[in-house]
């Protein structure tokens, strides 16, 4: 394997977990479908899809141990203030790390998303 090609989280409301994307993180819509939405960050080359779910979640814990990770152009704090402003739930601080700066965001279905502004 020499790429992740693409991914996709199941969500349980897939109306809310879009607002959040689009409306508190700033992902823009690529495709919809009345059963997933395709997500890009800032017309880059990232994507993913959030999704009805494919099997019954009923009682079942989501986004545990998940966590997919955005490289950002701008600055680290000015994204910490935006998203502090839109009340999103962030885990931790700034935190530096060995690729540089990153700030930990955690969805509706408890996933991280995690933003990374490199060395």
């Amino acid at each position: 394997m020499r790429k992740l090609a693409f991914a996709s989280l199941q969500v349980r409301d897939l109306d809310l977990s879009k607002d959040f994307y689009t409306n508190k993180l700033g992902f823009e819509i690529a495709v919809q479908t009345p059963e997933a939405c395709v997500f890009s960050y800032k017309q880059g080359d990232a994507s993913f899809a959030i999704r009805k779910p494919m099997i019954n979640l009923e009682g079942k814990e989501l986004g545990v141990g998940t966590s997919l990770w955005f490289a950002i152009d701008g600055n680290i704090e000015d994204l910490r203030e935006q998203f502090t402003a839109a009340e999103v739930e962030m885990l931790g601080s700034i935190n530096t790390t060995p690729f540089g700066k990153t700030l930990i965001v955690k969805d509706p279905d408890g996933y991280n998303i995690t933003f990374l502004q490199a060395n």
